[in-house]
């Protein structure tokens, strides 16, 4: 391990030492798994061509964030248990085995079960490379090294959208998923070598015991997401409802146990009390994480499918988004704190101005309208989400701040997972149970935006609620790494 004295990053220190080739190494694991979780809109148009199983479109990404909540928080404590090397070879191979899965599937059901396969990788990937960091250098230059996977973030969650529009452009959707499939594997060749310190090949734990994991809590969730996915498989109203109904039971159930373990919880206590900024915050969390699920889902398809626009394009359209989250993130980085409550509100108006936007704006096919409505929805979550972080920590009870840091990307996760299977209920509800076609596409697009508008403005409801709550004490704030949805 590099040693250091400031808070400084001696950058040719760690070549000579060999760290920085492990710092980067590590953070391969974020660009393999954000690049992929973003890229998979641009294949969606020319892999439901070949695949068919439109109705099963809003499965792929909620599988996906529901292996990489699992996956992600088991990872953090086996470490205690299997040596940090052991971890990462293992979440490799399951990373590049998911990817072969997809790369080489013949038909939708089994894409799906590659893509959970994929994010039980990806998933553990990312919590090992917060891991590896805490373990493997010293603790002065952690800001900076997060610093860095912060921009690794920024850059795959660019480059994921156009990585899948070029690749299915100019050769096979198949390819885009061939190409981590090689990367996967190479990490988990490499790992052996590159992590060859005492502290990456022996585990953790010397006497007392891990965190016990959220068995309970997690299997609740999981159970959730899949019956509110369900439910938007061959809608049937009484069927349907039903899934739907045992769905949100389910997951009230999984909060409810969450709080009744507070060794193994994720989320801070009162978690959608409004008398509470962290729970007003919260609040507004989940409901714009579920609220933009729609674009990311479904937009390539229903653009291509309705107006004939290049993949490539909308690959560049959802990287806009992106970008503008990233921009006006670092803008706004240095706003005096008494502004942060109205730059809240504002960024929240932004998202949900975003959201109504795509309801005109997609089955118009007006490009720059599109594009407009994108950089609003990226750019509200760049301008509020740090400042919303900061007042969740801030607000937390005492010793309930760490919870509070890893819960704002924890509920992210799960709004994009149940706003997934949600989008599939309200695609296929409006056309898509009948097959992919103009028509359904046109049914589609006017009803899947509108639908998530109650969303958008609950999340403004509780941004203004944030903004009257009473002032809260300064707080040393470690945020992690926010994800594009």
């Amino acid at each position: 391990m590099t040693k250091t004295s400031t808070n400084r990053v001696d950058w040719r220190a760690l070549w000579a030492g060999g760290d920085l080739a492990r710092f980067c190494f590590i953070s391969l694991g974020i660009l393999l798994h954000a690049t992929n979780e973003t890229m998979v809109a641009t294949v969606m148009p020319a892999m439901v061509g070949e695949l068919a199983g439109v109705q099963l479109v809003g499965w792929s990404l909620a599988i996906y964030e529901l292996g990489a909540l699992v996956a992600g928080a088991a990872a953090g404590r086996l470490v205690s248990y299997v040596a940090l090397r052991t971890n990462m070879m293992v979440a490799a191979m399951l990373y590049a085995a998911g990817a072969l899965v997809c790369a080489t599937a013949p038909s939708m059901p089994l894409f799906l079960c590659g893509r959970l396969i994929e994010g039980l990788g990806g998933g553990a990937l990312v919590s090992l490379a917060f891991v590896s960091v805490e373990r493997l250098f010293a603790r002065a230059i952690w800001p900076q090294l997060f610093g860095v996977m912060s921009a690794i973030w920024g850059v795959a969650a660019f480059s994921g959208p156009v990585l899948g529009a070029v690749m299915t452009e100019f050769s096979s959707w198949r390819w885009a998923f061939g190409v981590f499939t090689l990367g996967g594997t190479a990490m988990a060749l490499a790992s052996f070598l590159v992590l060859d310190t005492p502290e990456a090949t022996r585990p953790q734990a010397t006497g007392g015991s891990a965190p016990p994991f959220p068995f309970a809590a997690l299997g609740c969730l999981a159970v959730s997401v899949v019956l509110i996915a369900t439910a938007g498989i061959d809608i049937a109203l009484l069927r349907s409802s039903l899934l739907l109904t045992l769905g949100l039971i389910s997951l009230a159930l999984f909060i409810h146990i969450d709080a009744l373990k507070p060794r193994s919880r994720l989320f801070p206590s009162r978690l959608f009390s409004w008398r509470s900024p962290v729970g007003a915050g919260m609040t507004m969390v989940a409901a714009f994480s579920v609220a933009t699920c729609s674009f990311t889902v479904y937009g390539p398809l229903l653009l291509t499918s309705l107006h004939g626009i290049p993949i490539l394009t909308t690959g560049y359209i959802i990287a806009a988004e992106s970008i503008a989250w990233s921009i006006l993130s670092i803008l706004v980085a240095n706003a005096p704190p008494e502004r942060e409550r109205l730059i809240i509100v504002g960024g929240a108006l932004m998202i949900a101005t975003g959201v109504a936007g795509f309801a005109y704006t997609v089955p118009a096919g007006s490009i720059p309208l599109i594009l407009l409505c994108a950089l609003l929805q990226g750019g509200g979550f760049g301008i509020a989400w740090p400042f919303v972080t900061r007042v969740i920590v801030a607000s937390a009870k005492e010793g309930e701040q760490t919870i509070a840091s890893a819960a704002v990307p924890t509920m992210q996760r799960i709004g994009y997972a149940v706003g997934a299977a949600l989008t599939g209920i309200v695609a296929n509800a409006s056309g898509f149970s009948e097959g992919l076609n103009r028509e359904a596409a046109a049914s589609v697009a006017a009803w899947l935006f509108l639908a998530f508008i109650p969303l958008g403005i609950l999340g403004c409801l509780a941004a203004l609620r944030i903004s009257g709550a009473t002032d809260t004490k300064p707080a040393k704030l470690s945020i992690s790494v926010g994800e594009i949805d």
